[in-house]
């Protein structure tokens, strides 16, 4: 009963240990969400101001492209700044963003709001990246990944919708999100060199000839997986892109207010999305976004046919709050293996927003035409295109999870073994020597006892000791157990 009582009280401490880093991957994604969402949210109202809706438009779509650019650097920052040059340059980036946003919040001119903004979503593309990744790094394994991202990503959301409701003068919220990001800033530079500088310490390590042919080769399949995620994104991204455009206009023009209530559906369809894909360990996550997507190909046809808006707006925040929770945990679980992870970390964020910036005057073009055939085949190619690209993605994900899982378990050393079995039992460390000789070696009592110096009958009650809490009664069954 004792045993059982302290397993129980190890498991606790152990989930509650564990439990830190989650709550902390949250908290920042979180907070680049809300920074992100409510950095785009200011500059489209202060825009909106000076220019027309279809103008409006294009300034954000161009500001999200700038940004995939920053989403692009942080490889290469984190390969020459190390340790306390990093740090400087965190505090750097956000000095500039605070900047950025405090000449938004002027509005003095155009010109000069719209260079402004480029280089904030820049800077943000950039620290955006380094978020996903430090968030990947802090999360032991990706078991609940997609929650994590879910809850973030609705945490961002409520952050937002409550700065759009309470907060009504420009100037204060510019200086919220100012106060937000040098929290996010102060949070990464924190976690970055405890999560961060010693996994890349620890990987400069030269593997031995074996090792790198078997990394070259999940490498390989795992950039196939890649390029057909991105594939998959880009074509989903024009859906959604085409839905938030078509919300922007009306937003621009003064119609609607969609940071209203609303926006709420945003936060909980995220919420949902991040359990509901992590069910058998994200197995039918791809098939799940599969369907949210054909409910959203129908709304641009609802929209494009003269549909009530307000059904636009819902369909829009249910499915993009899928949307975001898909491929910001499809792109960080892909990360793990990657030989470049600080680069796949936030893919996700950077194909939707570059594919948003590339498409936005056809999108506009689309949603002003008078030509329903046009919108009728588009349609239909995105449906189809979707259709063959998510099939063969899902196939090759398969593959090359099956693959890893494989290989990992071919990858564990005897003592990893014997390490982790002895966790799980509690041994003691001379209960875990004497289970090693049980079952590692063919010797008798007598031989096991001289071995390891201590007396037959001192060796004895080790071994009953090991029985009682592996539940076994022999040496047989133990060596059975440990196979198994």
């Amino acid at each position: 009963m004792s045993n059982i009582v302290t397993k129980i009280t190890q498991s606790v401490d152990f989930k509650r240990r564990d439990r830190i880093p989650y709550i902390n991957a949250v908290v920042l994604m979180g907070l680049f969400t809300f920074l992100f969402l409510g950095a785009e949210y200011l500059y489209v109202d202060v825009l909106s101001r000076m220019v027309s809706e279809d103008k409006t438009v294009l300034a954000q779509n161009y500001a999200l492209g700038v940004s995939a650019a920053g989403f692009l650097l942080y490889p290469l920052l984190n390969r020459f700044c190390k340790n306390r040059l990093k740090a400087v340059c965190f505090v750097m980036i956000s000095l500039a963003s605070v900047l950025c946003i405090a000449l938004i919040c002027m509005g003095t001119a155009y010109t000069a709001t719209f260079i402004a903004g480029l280089v904030l979503f820049l800077l943000l593309g950039l620290s955006g990246s380094v978020v996903f990744y430090v968030s990947m790094r802090m999360m032991k394994t990706d078991r609940y990944l997609a929650r994590t991202v879910g809850i973030s990503y609705a945490l961002g959301i409520m952050l937002q919708f409550a700065n759009n409701n309470l907060v009504r003068s420009e100037t204060a919220e510019a200086i919220i999100l100012s106060a937000f990001l040098l929290l996010l800033v102060w949070m990464l530079i924190k976690n970055d060199r405890v999560y961060c500088e010693n996994n890349g310490q620890q990987a400069d390590v030269p593997p031995d000839e074996e090792k790198s042919v078997s990394n070259t080769g999940k490498h390989t399949k795992g950039s196939i997986v890649g390029i057909l995620m991105i594939l998959l994104v880009v074509l989903m991204t024009f859906i959604f892109s085409t839905l938030d455009s078509a919300v922007t206009l009306v937003h621009a023009n003064g119609t609607v207010d969609i940071g209203q209530w609303p926006r709420i559906l945003l936060a909980l369809s995220g919420l949902t999305a991040g359990f509901i894909f992590d069910i058998k360990n994200r197995k039918y996550m791809g098939l799940i976004m599969y369907c949210i997507m054909i409910l959203s190909t129908i709304c641009i046809v609802v929209l494009k046919f003269a549909g009530p808006f307000l059904v636009g707006l819902i369909v829009f925040y249910l499915s993009a709050g899928f949307f975001a929770v898909f491929f910001t945990s499809g792109f960080m679980e892909l990360a793990r293996h990657m030989k470049i992870p600080e680069l796949w970390a936030g893919m996700g964020r950077a194909v939707n927003n570059i594919t948003a910036a590339v498409i936005a005057n056809l999108v506009l073009t689309l949603l002003s035409s008078d030509s329903s055939i046009a919108v009728i085949v588009l349609v239909l190619f995105l449906f189809v295109a979707v259709s063959i690209v998510a099939a063969t993605y899902t196939f090759q994900k398969k593959i090359f999870m099956e693959q890893l899982i494989t290989d990992a378990a071919d990858a564990i050393t005897e003592k990893e073994k014997l390490r982790k079995f002895s966790e799980v039992f509690s041994f003691t460390e001379r209960e875990a020597e004497v289970f090693n000789c049980l079952v590692n070696t063919e010797d008798n009592i007598q031989t096991i006892a001289e071995s390891l110096y201590v007396s037959r009958r001192t060796l004895e009650r080790y071994i009953s000791a090991i029985y009682e809490k592996t539940g076994v009664k022999s040496r047989v069954g133990l060596l059975n157990l440990y196979n198994k």
